[in-house]
């Protein structure tokens, strides 16, 4: 309930709107919206213009517009973490590729060899 509120308190804010408490979502909107009036917040919200949706094809992907926050709730850099992981995927499919071909010429050779 406090992060539906919360949600629904963003709009309000937008709109002009007074906020709701009514569900604890006090602490989140002063946190977010410290001077109590609605404004672009990355990795939250985006009031995105025309312009800015034509220009990505009409999209209306969320991600497009509001993006990461700087730093999530736990402390850590998202798009750090994100770059770590990516080249571990990275070499995990390089090692992926090299045990696939190994794979491939034990079973070449076992179709190859003569059976006993």
């Amino acid at each position: 309930p406090e992060q539906l509120e919360f949600l629904a308190n963003i709009v309000r804010l937008y709109r002009g709107e007074a906020p709701e408490a009514e569900a604890g979502s006090a602490a989140l909107l002063a946190e977010k919206f410290p001077e109590g009036r609605y404004r672009d917040v990355a990795g939250l919200c985006k009031a995105a213009t025309c312009a800015e949706i034509e220009a990505q094809g009409w999209s209306l992907n969320p991600g497009r517009y509001v993006g990461v926050g700087e730093r999530a709730a736990d402390g850590f850099d998202f798009k750090e973490r994100l770059e770590e992981l990516n080249e571990t995927l990275t070499a995990l499919n390089s090692e992926a590729e090299m045990l696939q071909a190994l794979i491939n010429e034990h079973v070449t050779a076992l179709l190859e060899s003569p059976t006993s």
